[in-house]
């Protein structure tokens, strides 16, 4: 007779509803937002954290869902694509998405307007990245330093231009003076 696998109980809010569920230790919090709870939007793409479609926010910060096991998570508060806005609602970062046209086929799109909402955070926050030259000083908001974060998302049909432009509108970057910042630092060098 097989043994039954290790389940445990683990109690979380996702999108501010309280959640309790009874999984396997080795469940992932991808999956447990996907097959136990139903939220769909979260996308598994290449299962081992290097594409970034399954980004969500526990308690504010940016992860790959897919890397995480869900009892990690006992008390968190995890925002999927769903609770961040809705059609009739929404934040900011997705009409700026939908407005830019930052998406093609849509299957990287939640994973990306997770991470940009948590990348504009992150700066806002002091958080250094490798674009600085001195860690010690306060990030820009600036499209190099979105960009260099927003690296571990990747958009196979290649909608990064318009990602870039959705982040820095809501960001309240303009991005020609950032491109004219670029090309005079380039000058200089």
């Amino acid at each position: 007779m097989a043994q039954q696998p290790p389940a445990m109980a683990v109690t979380f809010k996702v999108n501010g509803k309280a959640q309790a569920l009874m999984l396997d230790t080795r469940t992932t919090l991808l999956d447990a937002l996907r097959d136990h709870i139903g939220l769909m939007g979260t996308k598994k793409g290449c299962d081992h954290g290097q594409c970034g479609a399954c980004t969500v926010l526990v308690n504010g910060t940016r992860i790959n869902s897919c890397l995480s096991l869900a009892v990690m998570h006992e008390g968190d508060a995890v925002t999927t694509i769903e609770g961040l806005g809705t059609p009739e609602q929404l934040h900011p970062m997705q009409a700026a998405f939908v407005k830019h046209d930052g998406f093609q086929c849509g299957y990287c799109t939640p994973g990306q307007i997770c991470s940009a909402v948590a990348v504009l955070e992150e700066i806002r926050a002091g958080i250094p990245s490798h674009v600085q030259g001195d860690v010690g000083t306060a990030p820009e908001m600036s499209l190099p330093e979105m960009r260099e974060r927003m690296s571990g998302n990747i958009c196979r049909c290649g909608a990064y231009s318009n990602i870039a432009e959705a982040m820095a509108e809501v960001a309240g970057v303009r991005i020609a003076e950032t491109h004219g910042a670029q090309s005079d630092a380039g000058a200089e060098a």
